[in-house]
């Protein structure tokens, strides 16, 4: 559509600065408590003996931190590190010199906010508050200490042993160094569950740690799942369901389509096309799905009417190969839903 600038080119006219998108920062700011030894020396264990799975961790803070105008996460800079948040801060300039149609790490921003913004919705439609919260593949996760809506809940946080190790270690240093006061556990409680949940011991020690089968439960499963082997994906989510028989549970948990996982064969393996009915053969009802860019997935943050999730989202879910450009239609799906056993209740 042309206005009155014929003669505009596509480059100026994309130059328009949009109003949704943040001010930028110039330079990368980053909290003096980084420059610690002990902390400089906890990241450099992560780098060195830390795989992919581990590591991606600290990739999902260092996206926390630098959306710091949308996700309010006091601690997601020391969690991630110098080195992750300098390499995504690079990739945002980039995309922001270049008018990207969607800058690096939104995808991360919009994630948090959704699992945010359901978690919250779950809590409250309990009607009791004192639920328990069941982070599985927590990594760097700091829910516990930035959501509100957590304070009378039980948050237990399940992961590799050494992650959490880690994890706590740095959030000690963070605290100690800090005269900042909002470094402090928000959640009525945290408990870290060393056990791998591609393991089929997983949910007893869980339970040994104190999590009760009967308690209002919401489970959260984010950036996970596509990182286990299928028939352990399956098992976790079958295991959730076997513990949900007399309570009150809901599943939030996000899935990648089949063409996502082509993206890195060595990475990712579990992915499901339609989630939304994959569940209920495992017990689920009320399956909710969301694609990044749905109205309860943007939050402002995908303007561009160009942008690779806005397109994605108006085709046909059962279309492998945009038929546009002929790439892969590479789909994130985010998830809700709750044991079935909740029909009795409503």
């Amino acid at each position: 559509m042309h206005h009155s600038h014929p003669t505009m080119s596509e480059e100026e006219r994309h130059q328009t600065p949009s109003p949704a998108v943040s001010p930028w920062m110039e330079e990368l700011q980053l909290p003096e408590v980084l420059m610690s030894d002990t902390v400089r020396s906890l990241h450099a264990t992560i780098e060195q003996d830390w795989d992919f799975l581990r590591r991606s961790a600290c990739q999902t803070a260092a996206g926390r931190a630098l959306w710091s105008h949308v996700v309010h996460d006091p601690v997601a800079a020391v969690l991630a590190g110098e080195s992750y948040l300098r390499s995504l801060f690079e990739k945002m300039k980039q995309d922001k010199l270049n008018n990207a149609p969607e800058v690096s790490g939104v995808i991360l921003a919009v994630r948090t906010l959704w699992f945010d913004s359901r978690l919250e919705a779950a809590i409250n439609s309990f009607g009791d508050r004192a639920a328990q919260v069941v982070l599985l593949g927590a990594g760097m996760d700091a829910r516990a200490y930035r959501l509100s809506c957590l304070k009378e809940s039980i948050v237990f946080e399940v992961d590799f042993p050494e992650l959490l190790q880690v994890k706590a270690s740095l959030l000690k240093e963070l605290t100690s160094s800090s005269n900042d006061h909002q470094i402090a556990l928000i959640a009525k409680s945290l408990i870290r569950v060393a056990a791998d949940i591609r393991e089929g011991d997983w949910i007893e020690k869980l339970q040994r740690c104190g999590y009760v089968p009967e308690r209002n439960t919401v489970w959260v499963l984010e950036g996970i799942l596509y990182y286990l082997p299928h028939l352990h994906a399956m098992q976790v989510l079958e295991a959730i369901a076997a513990n949900c028989t007399s309570t009150r549970s809901v599943l939030l948990a996000d899935f990648m389509n089949k063409s996502s996982i082509s993206l890195s064969n060595s990475n990712f393996h579990f992915y499901s096309d339609w989630p939304d009915r994959l569940l209920p053969t495992l017990g689920y009802c009320h399956v909710k799905l969301s694609q990044i860019g749905d109205p309860d997935a943007h939050f402002g943050l995908l303007h561009d009417p160009q942008n690779l999730f806005n397109k994605l989202r108006n085709l046909p879910r059962s279309i492998e190969i945009h038929p546009e450009d002929g790439t892969p239609c590479r789909r994130l799906y985010l998830v809700e839903a709750s044991y079935c056993q909740q029909q009795d209740d409503q």
